[in-house]
């Protein structure tokens, strides 16, 4: 077994995570030193593989309709979820675009 994957290991048992969830955790971790990373290219690969694990995008969104799923139906007024990445939404299919967890609204402002 690998350093990583017995570091992995230790520390989720001092984190006190059950055995099954800690099993889930070194598939992971084992299937990431499979790989055979060395330091320099793991700490390429490591934000790589984080970003994709939380549905974000690798390169730039586009506006190509492709990349838009049309919520218009569900909200009642012109709205649009990237494929690519599901916190950013458009109200003009992907021309402007915010990022839901970037939204800091006063309580007397709403999203229109």
């Amino acid at each position: 077994m690998s350093n990583l994957v017995e570091h992995a290991r230790r520390e989720l048992e001092i984190l006190g995570e059950d055995k099954a969830t800690i099993e889930g955790y070194l598939k992971v971790v084992k299937a990431f030193s499979d790989m055979g990373h060395s330091g320099g290219s793991a700490s390429i690969a490591i934000p790589i593989v984080n970003s994709l694990l939380q549905f974000e995008n690798l390169k730039p969104l586009t506006n190509n309709p492709s990349e838009w799923e049309d919520r218009s139906e569900m909200s009642g007024y012109p709205l649009w979820q990237n494929k690519r990445n599901p916190k950013y939404f458009s109200t003009d299919g992907g021309t402007s675009m915010w990022n839901v967890n970037e939204l800091r609204l006063t309580n007397t402002e709403r999203v229109v």
